[in-house]
């Protein structure tokens, strides 16, 4: 039997569904310079991505009702899910164009996949407790490179080949495990089994491909997708529960879900000699009749996402619309970068009445249009979980940044009816690897209907709300004790899902140094002075330590991601040895950069390794220091830079995690 898990909230409705009511058509229909023909393509809402379909065995009543609390659906033994990769045909709009590009693009299909955006992969939706077996059948064309030997291994190739990866689970990743030291090539299947462990976090992951060689022309092709684990456990005197169950709809509160996969799907038509073709202003060309494709890595390096012309698509839609929003009415953002290499820093203001419609708009135009349109005040973001994990308290923010692979879960409160832009803000030079200070871009709008009026102090009003919540969805036993810590700063002891680490924990120390060689031609990325070697096991890592991370970078900036065990955060020194990470701090040694503010304490899997110039210019390099238990799992796994075609181009290490010899070393087996 097919049994869909419960969304919670989630808005998944059909887009005939999403209609926009009344009073959001009418705010739409007051940008005053909107001719007919611009607000052609104003009617594009956004839903979130379908649920991948998965077969779960019935299971008898009495155990069903044993496994689970009353009213929470109890977790099958193990639950069945298929995807296909393949060569999808499909479209995307162009708003310079005004019209849709024709693509070609590798994608994952499953059942229930929205034809009319089919490049953001369906989410998969799993308790705690679970195993999945997913099967991952690789249809795409025959690929020599996949299976050509002697060749430098970083050098993209085996566009076809493929993997899988669930990006932040705490799973095995040997065997059938997490394992991305395989290649699934073309015409073979291949299942995966994921055995999530009753004690797993509840929250916002994601999966994408990870075949070494060709990891960014796949994601950026939209091979990224959601994987939401949904909490189930009650906090209690004795343990911490899941932010799931306070977050449960009220009669005044529904709590409702956005799920959000931003991408950079950086497709180019090409001519007959297989160039890239570009407008006068350098930007990518697709003229009628052509499809568009990412099939070279010429389409991947510094500066080429700003030049594309390209936007950031959100659940496969560019310049969408949000609609369901209501004043007063707290929403959850789960919020995902599944994009390749730039960065996004996210930020919401009010549309001014009146506003010129953003329908004609180039890429080129954005920052102008921001600047003269999106004029309300940033609205607060309300920070409860970072890559999943919920945070020992609420951050809250003006612009959330999102490096590639980070996740956000977001509060928002839209306290006024109206529109509202949704903005990839400006930031520092040193917030983004181009080195480069990007333009605001709007991805989309959200319209808002008439609610609960809202007082000017939005956290105030969040917290009142939050400890109402805590009062209808908390155990007696424990209701006190959090709503106590809401009132306190917007606390969130109760729902952490790792203890900290201590100082007395700690057993050994690692040190990691991102470098790109531009002396040697072509230019070799490395980790520790070194490039990736599939042969090579860089770490070797004893199961039940814990270890300190000293972590730099040599040349520009880099998002450091390592698998299986998340990190948690002890200080962030920016070049002068001021700790950039405090609640309070103000990272501002080149511009005013909010991206470590608050980040003591906090656990990730994904982190912004900061350099602020290349080698031979004034001190620009930030040292970053994080801790990591090895629980659980033993096998090989990889770190590596998110800018993908980085890691493509060598930037990852193999990672071996042993058992204990008894005699404080690692054990290298029965011989």
């Amino acid at each position: 039997m097919s049994d869909q898990l419960p969304d919670s909230g989630l808005i998944r409705t059909p887009l005939r569904a999403l209609a926009l009511s009344a009073f959001a058509l009418c705010a739409l229909a007051s940008l005053v310079n909107a001719q007919p023909e611009d607000r052609l393509e104003n009617n594009r809402v956004v839903e979130n991505p379908p649920l991948l379909e998965i077969i779960r065995p019935a299971r008898p009543r009495e155990e069903a009702r044993m496994a689970a609390p009353e009213g929470v659906p109890a977790p099958a033994a193990e639950a069945a899910l298929d995807l296909n990769v393949t060569y999808t045909n499909g479209k995307i709009w162009n708003p310079a164009e005004q019209r849709y590009d024709a693509v070609k693009l590798r994608s994952y299909q499953g059942k229930g996949v929205n034809p009319d955006a089919p490049y953001v992969s369906p989410t998969i939706s799993i308790l705690p407790g679970e195993t999945i077996r997913m099967t991952l059948h690789n249809q795409l064309p025959p690929d020599p490179s996949c299976i050509k030997e002697g060749k430098d291994v970083n050098i993209p190739h085996c566009f076809n080949g493929t993997n899988l990866h669930t990006h932040g689970l705490w799973v095995n990743p040997a065997g059938n495990g997490d394992n991305v030291l395989i290649s699934i090539n073309p015409g073979v299947s291949f299942q995966y089994e994921y055995k999530v462990p009753s004690d797993h976090p509840a929250g916002t992951f994601w999966y994408h491909t990870h075949r070494h060689g060709s990891t960014a022309l796949q994601v950026a092709s939209g091979m990224a997708g959601a994987l939401i684990i949904r909490g189930t456990r009650y906090p209690s005197q004795e343990s911490n529960g899941d932010i799931d169950t306070l977050l449960a709809p009220t009669t005044t509160q529904p709590f409702t879900e956005r799920l959000l996969v931003m991408q950079q799907i950086q497709y180019a038509c090409r001519d007959a000699q297989g160039k890239i073709k570009t407008n006068a202003n350098g930007s990518y060309k697709c003229d009628p009749g052509d499809v568009g494709g990412i099939e070279g890595y010429d389409q991947f390096g510094p500066g080429t996402w700003p030049a594309s012309g390209r936007y950031t698509s959100i659940n496969g839609q560019v310049l969408p619309t949000f609609g369901g929003a209501r004043a007063g009415q707290i929403e959850r953002w789960r919020v995902i970068h599944g994009g390749v290499r730039d960065t996004i820093n996210l930020q919401f203001r009010k549309l001014k009445e009146g506003g010129r419609s953003p329908a004609l708009l180039t890429a080129a135009q954005h920052n102008a249009y921001v600047q003269e349109n999106c004029t309300g005040p940033a609205l607060p973001q309300h920070l409860i979980a970072a890559d999943g994990l919920t945070t020992k308290a609420v951050i809250k923010t003006n612009v959330a940044v999102y490096q590639p692979a980070y996740r956000w879960d977001t509060l928002m409160v839209f306290p006024q009816a109206g529109v509202y832009c949704v903005i990839d803000d400006a930031a520092p030079p040193s917030a983004s690897v181009e080195q480069a200070p990007p333009s605001r871009q709007l991805l989309g709008l959200v319209t808002v209907d008439p609610g609960h009026p809202v007082p000017r102090d939005i956290t105030a009003y969040l917290t009142r709300e939050l400890i109402a919540a805590a009062k209808v969805n908390m155990p007696d036993s424990i209701q006190s004790r959090v709503a106590s810590d809401l009132r306190d700063g917007l606390k969130l002891t109760k729902f952490v899902p790792h203890a900290d680490i201590k100082d007395s924990e700690v057993t050994g120390t690692q040190e990691l140094r991102f470098n790109i060689d531009v002396n040697k031609s072509p230019a070799e990325f490395q980790v520790n002075g070194k490039p990736y070697d599939p042969g090579r096991i860089d770490r070797v890592l004893t199961l039940g330590g814990v270890d300190e991370w000293t972590l730099k970078s040599d040349f520009v900036s880099h998002p450091f991601h390592i698998h299986v065990n998340p990190f948690q955060i002890v200080k962030i020194l920016d070049p002068n040895g001021k700790d950039v990470s405090t609640a309070d701090a103000v990272d501002s040694i080149d511009a005013p950069d909010p991206q470590y503010r608050a980040l003591k304490g906090v656990w990730k899997d994904t982190l912004w390794v900061k350099n602020l110039v290349p080698p031979g210019k004034p001190p620009g390099q930030y040292t970053l220091v994080v801790r990591t238990r090895y629980q659980r799992y033993i096998g090989d796994f990889v770190l590596h830079c998110h800018i993908l075609d980085h890691e493509d181009q060598g930037m990852m290490q193999n990672v071996r995690i042993a058992l204990p010899d008894g005699g404080g070393s690692e054990s290298h087996g029965h011989h």
